[in-house]
């Protein structure tokens, strides 16, 4: 289940928010790796690391790293901050972290209280790809508002590892870490408490909640950690918020259950989002795309909105990402619809505001 390796770093590289890219000589061969200092310490130039390079070996796109387990002769120092909630439970990594909503934290009594987003808008994505383009599309009309990540874990449990998410931490109020996800500026058991976090700690105005990079699917109808989406939808409500769905729209996925609206968004918030939300579709759609896209959601269930919002002025918003935009490999010019999909609906959630 694991592929485990030794090895001797070489040298270390790029360097990001919580983590640090190195070089390590592994029998006869020179490997990338990747090290989360502040689980695992900080490997230098000489030090012998234990890898676990099993997603390495698989050849996966957003997970194409050897992982730092351990720096056997420099261990760090254990830990002295408070803090019970355990993420990665009983994995040999599994660490404790202070979680907002625990009872030492000093936002317990909030959150203990706390029983409504108030209104507050939510953009759900299932792919951590359309965070930026989201992003760029509330700050577009309204580049005063407050926004706030929750993070789930259905990709990467680690948000140190999104380069993405490092560069856009100036535009962010923070990031919420929920589930067994770890690494943001507040930590959270579930994302009903990453959501309360985000209103009535980090004072955010609107959030937006996706799973970490990478994505897990089968090719079943309900094998895929998108779901989750769905679930954070129901939350949302709940917690009498406004969710918005982020469509996955693309004419450039070859696969035929991609094309036009994804089916993981078709399936997340017509068949697991019980409460309805509103669907944002970018006008000046391309007609062929247009009329599938129109397909596709003509099976929506009546309690979801579809709403049509203007693409004025998007997709250069889109050019001026701070991050490099790219999803399932393709950039910004070769899957257009998909970018400028998720601003539509950071843009309409920004509208839903006073």
């Amino acid at each position: 289940m694991i592929a485990w390796r030794v090895g001797e770093v070489a040298s270390t590289g790029r360097e990001w928010n919580g983590a640090l890219e190195l070089q390590v000589q592994v029998e006869d061969e020179t490997i990338r790796a990747l090290a989360y200092p502040r689980l695992v310490g900080r490997p230098e130039p000489g030090d012998s690391v234990i890898l676990n390079t099993t997603a390495l070996s698989l050849g996966l796109g957003t997970g194409g790293y050897a992982l730092v387990v351990a720096i056997p002769s420099r261990l760090p120092a254990d830990p002295e901050a408070p803090g019970h909630l355990v993420k990665g439970r009983y994995l040999p990594t599994q660490a404790t972290v202070l979680g907002v909503d625990e009872q030492d934290s000093p936002h317990h009594q909030t959150l203990r209280d706390a029983e409504s987003l108030d209104g507050m808008p939510v953009v759900i994505a299932d792919l951590h790809s359309a965070l930026p383009a989201i992003l760029a599309g509330i700050h577009l009309d309204a580049p005063q508002l407050k926004v706030a990540y929750v993070m789930t874990d259905g990709g990467a449990l680690v948000a140190w590892f999104s380069r993405s998410l490092s560069a856009l931490s100036d535009r962010l109020v923070g990031t919420v870490t929920v589930g067994q996800a770890v690494g943001g500026e507040l930590e959270a058991v579930t994302v009903h408490t990453g959501l309360l976090a985000a209103k009535h700690v980090l004072g955010a105005d609107i959030a937006i909640v996706t799973q970490g990079p990478g994505n897990l699917g089968t090719g079943t109808p309900w094998g895929f950690s998108g779901v989750a989406a769905g679930e954070t939808a129901n939350a949302v409500t709940l917690l009498e918020g406004l969710p918005v769905g982020a469509l996955r729209i693309s004419d450039a996925d070859p696969r035929s259950r991609h094309y036009g609206v994804s089916h993981h968004s078709l399936t997340a918030f017509g068949r697991i989002a019980l409460s309805g939300l509103d669907l944002a579709v970018p006008e000046g759609l391309p007609a062929a795309l247009a009329g599938q896209v129109e397909d596709d959601l003509a099976a929506q269930p009546e309690r979801n909105r579809i709403v049509y919002v203007s693409d004025r002025g998007l997709f250069d918003a889109l050019l001026l990402s701070p991050v490099p935009l790219s999803t399932m490999g393709r950039g910004l010019h070769e899957d257009r619809w998909y970018f400028v999909a998720g601003a539509a609906a950071g843009r309409h959630a920004a509208s839903l505001l006073p």
